[in-house]
């Protein structure tokens, strides 16, 4: 999509150039191509790069939805181009990303290639000893989303592991992250590890996925500081803060630009009562509770959509909140906060504060259970945001280390 936006730009451009001095456009001329010089090469697509290093070798993908070389699934045309494919392995919506949120994904082999896939969003994160059996490398290609509790990170580190411990080489073919312009939220504590929150870092961690694994081995966050045999393929044209627009949907309820740009702000109302919008077509873009009526105007019905969302929080029922559809998303680089204002103003709306939050829910997705409290206790924004150091200030030191752009 980006693309092609940049090619219809320069020929609306070039056309609109017809009458001008020839100097104007001459310099309009050069300032079209630097537009296209400037488009994102992601790592996938420069096949050049690492098809060497494949050849001759058992490959194993660990690949979804997102991992397309322009417009075709990556394993689809690294099959074409003789690559020995073994297996695949498929994180949280499954290898062509068709699950749900949460559905849990059995292995089962690829109908339109034959290849086996290995579910590590199932019975397990971790690929086995017997699953790494007969790879010799490794190829993480996945589009991230920038936030700490979007579960590919898990998914990363967990191949990473597997890879240090079976002497698989590992690549990790970059690609953009659409939330680093900035960096914000608490850093997540010790007893708050899980699957959404693997690390101590912080809601937006201001890293490509390549970076991030450069992070994982330099930080020695493998068990025993073991560290994976690890290439990164290298985007070109990239730098962090560079707007860029997923031309596919990292997973069913991302389907929008505008629900990804909000994401780390809203996704902590999923440990509350308040719906995200989750069995709507517009997700993270809307929030809103049955309780609410009288107290805003606008409101939404969520409802039972498969592949998306097949019993989302009060389904059936009118929900009553806010519309952010047309919220000037810009405002987070500019400020480089994520919005804490309407968590505060939706618990202070609540008639019911006991049930707001679901205590467990809420303090994995924040990575510590003070931003709970905080709220409770009705603590301004700075009061909570000085509560984030120095531990956030830590973090982006350190992030300074692994920065590949």
């Amino acid at each position: 999509m980006t693309l092609i936006l940049t090619f219809l730009l320069a020929v609306f451009a070039a056309c609109s150039n017809t009458d001008l001095p020839k100097e104007k456009a001459d310099s309009a001329k050069i300032a079209n191509q630097t537009t296209r010089q400037a488009a994102i090469i992601t790592g996938a697509q420069q096949v050049d790069k690492y098809l060497p290093m494949l050849k001759g070798k058992k490959v194993a993908l660990a690949i979804n939805n997102t991992s397309v070389i322009d417009g075709k699934l990556s394993m689809d045309t690294l099959l074409k181009l003789g690559v020995n494919i073994v297996k695949g392995f498929g994180p949280e919506h499954g290898f062509r990303g068709k699950a749900s949120a949460g559905a849990k994904i059995g292995d089962e082999t690829d109908e339109k290639t034959g290849v086996p896939l290995i579910s590590l969003y199932g019975s397990k994160y971790k690929p086995t000893k017997a699953d790494m059996q007969g790879i010799d490398v490794m190829v993480f290609d996945m589009q991230d989303v920038g936030v700490r509790f979007y579960t590919y990170l898990s998914t990363l580190h967990y191949i990473m592991e597997a890879c240090a411990e079976n002497n698989v080489d590992l690549i990790v073919l970059d690609r953009p992250n659409p939330n680093d312009g900035y960096v914000d939220g608490p850093v997540r504590e010790p007893d708050q590890e899980s699957f959404v929150g693997k690390h101590a870092i912080p809601i937006l961690h201001g890293l490509t996925f390549g970076e991030y694994a450069g992070m994982i081995n330099g930080e020695g966050w493998l068990p025993g500081k073991a560290k994976s045999k690890l290439t990164v393929i290298k985007m070109q044209n990239y730098n962090h803060g560079k707007p860029y627009i997923l031309p596919i949907a990292p997973s069913p309820n991302l389907n929008t630009q505008q629900s990804i740009l909000l994401y780390p702000s809203l996704c902590l109302f999923e440990g509350t009562v308040i719906s995200q919008g989750r069995g709507t077509l517009y997700p993270f873009t809307v929030l809103g509770n049955p309780e609410l009526k009288g107290k805003y105007d606008f409101s939404f019905k969520p409802v039972s959509i498969p592949g998306m969302s097949e019993s989302p929080p009060h389904m059936d029922k009118d929900c009553y909140g806010i519309d952010l559809r047309t919220y000037d998303t810009g405002t987070f680089a500019k400020t480089g906060r994520i919005n804490l204002t309407w968590l505060k103003q939706f618990y202070a709306d609540y008639p019911n504060k006991a049930q707001f939050f679901r205590a467990a829910n809420f303090d994995r997705l924040a990575g510590t259970s003070k931003l709970r409290t905080q709220i409770i206790e009705g603590k301004s924004e700075e009061e909570i945001r000085q509560s984030w150091e120095p531990a956030l200030g830590q973090y982006k030191e350190t992030r300074k280390k692994y920065l590949l752009y």
